[in-house]
């Protein structure tokens, strides 16, 4: 038995108790020894309100935190609810809905149809499970579930109350992909699909132009039909929707217009193909040596692209130099006094030198590839001298004289004979405005004096009205008055001043 240690002596012996322990104590005898049990180690006082109330702040904050980012409980978003949910969350719940979605492929009368039977023949006993479906993943069918999530958050958050099991105002809009839901549909119904065929184009040398096949147009099925159906049942919160296939044309991805404008472009480029100085096509190019350089390119979707070859552009570049290389012709005019052209004697003609052409084939090329079929030659032009010469006939009654003028200086003069009294000559400044090799004159019918008919008048020229400058072969009295009007000329000057005014020459006759 183990003895317990004495107790120190104190002037006054005390019990000790507390609310856990309690201490056992002899009754104090002076002059006694006191034994006592070692006082327990006493407990602190819990504050158990504050380790309660830490952890109710907590879960509070985060409550409140949360529901920053939580959408309001109850909410859906075209049939899927998304209450509770991220943003993030609740995207991709409404993508995996429309992923889910099945549609259950019927004739167009409504009939459900078996898998791997030609759509829209009807199968009068087919059961569910061997009902032709696909579903929105089958179909590539994609929402902006992002979008319908964070418009779901922004009108619906976890923190307002007022907006718990609310509907978004938002209508999904349903896209699927093209290349994805036909190759599902014609592997469920190869029958329903027949391939179109591209318009093509080709080179007919018999007519030296592009000549188009025109385009087919193909079948397949109606791919809105099932886009409408996935966004309705998306919208409606269906899990399965009943899609009638129907069919429709699949025209051609190269249609008949584009390759005929493709093939037009390059009819064009064969008319106008060239080498040119100017505006001048100075070296044409035959349509079938313009189709030899083009080469033709399939584009994926059929229609057609073009490229030159340089190489054989180069063959022509060639003979360019023989055939643009020449000297300068001058040439002569027939002017008025005022200088204006009445006649061209002699067209003058530049003179042209070819540049260089190093790089004349490939520029060619590259242009023909774009539809511009007149290449512009590097050239020094060398202009050529025109000379002018003024022409004007001077008739003075007084001298019954005419004179030929050019330049200012006359070149020759000759009597002629004039009107006579009553059937004066007229003064002015006049143009001939006619010219006749022969011409008769007069009334047949009236020959008497001061009538007249004269036939084969020679080498008429008009300037006023019937009044005429002409050859007389029927008097020999040039010199004097003679005529009813009408200036009369030796026949010799008549046919040389004939040839050497030209129209618009001015006559003036005078005193």
């Amino acid at each position: 038995m183990t003895e317990l240690a004495p107790a120190p002596s104190v002037p006054e012996a005390s019990a000790v108790a507390s609310d856990t322990t309690a201490t056992a104590a002899a009754t104090e005898t002076p002059g006694t020894t006191r034994w006592v049990i070692p006082e327990a180690t006493k407990k602190k006082k819990r504050h158990l309100g504050v380790w309660i109330g830490v952890p109710a702040i907590v879960a509070v904050v985060a409550l409140v935190a949360a529901s920053v980012f939580l959408i309001a409980p109850g909410t859906t978003v075209a049939g899927v609810n998304v209450g509770g949910m991220t943003v993030g969350a609740a995207s991709d719940a409404v993508s995996q809905k429309l992923a889910d979605t099945a549609l259950v492929i019927t004739g167009p009368d409504g009939d459900k149809i078996v898998r791997g039977a030609q759509l829209g023949a009807s199968i009068a006993n087919a059961s569910s499970d061997s009902s032709a479906e696909l579903t929105g993943a089958d179909l590539g069918a994609s929402v902006d579930a992002q979008t319908l999530a964070e418009k779901a958050h922004s009108q619906n958050p976890f923190w307002n109350v007022t907006a718990w099991n609310a509907k978004t105002a938002v209508t999904p809009t349903v896209k699927i992909d093209t290349k994805t839901a036909t190759a599902a549909l014609r592997k469920l119904a190869p029958e329903l699909f027949v391939d179109p065929e591209n318009a093509t184009m080709a080179f007919d040398s018999a007519t030296a132009s592009y000549t188009v096949t025109p385009a087919v147009d193909g079948a397949g099925v109606d791919l809105e039909t099932f886009r409408t159906a996935l966004q309705d049942a998306l919208v409606s919160g269906k899990s399965s929707v009943d899609v009638a296939a129907v069919q429709t044309v699949v025209p051609a991805s190269a249609s008949t217009d584009t390759v005929t404008a493709t093939a037009t472009e390059l009819n064009t480029v064969l008319d106008t193909a060239g080498f040119y100085v100017g505006d001048e096509r100075t070296v044409p190019v035959d349509r079938s040596v313009v189709a030899s350089w083009i080469t033709l390119a399939t584009n994926d979707d059929g229609t057609y692209s073009y490229t030159a070859d340089k190489a054989a552009i180069q063959k022509v570049v060639d003979t360019l130099p023989a055939a643009v290389n020449r000297d300068a012709v001058n040439g002569t005019v027939i002017t008025d006094t005022e200088g204006e052209t009445l006649d061209t004697v002699a067209a003058g003609v530049d003179g042209r030198a070819l540049g260089d052409t190093s790089g004349v084939a490939e520029a060619f090329a590259t242009q023909l590839a774009t539809g511009k079929p007149a290449f512009e030659l590097p050239v020094t032009v060398t202009p050529a001298q025109v000379t002018k010469t003024s022409r004007n006939i001077v008739v003075n009654l007084s001298e019954q004289r005419e004179y030929l003028f050019e330049n200012g200086q006359v070149v020759d003069s000759f009597l002629i004979s004039s009107g006579v009294s009553g059937h004066d000559s007229h003064t002015g400044s006049f143009r001939i405005t006619a010219k006749l090799t022969s011409q008769n004159m007069g009334n047949p019918d009236l020959t008497q004096a001061p009538n007249y008919y004269t036939k084969n008048v020679p080498d008429v020229m008009y300037y006023n009205g019937d009044e005429a400058l002409h050859g007389a072969y029927w008097h020999n009295n040039f010199g004097n008055v003679m005529s009813h009007g009408c200036i009369n000329m030796p026949l010799d000057k008549a046919a040389t001043v004939f040839d050497w005014a030209p129209m618009g020459t001015e006559v003036t006759v005078t005193y």
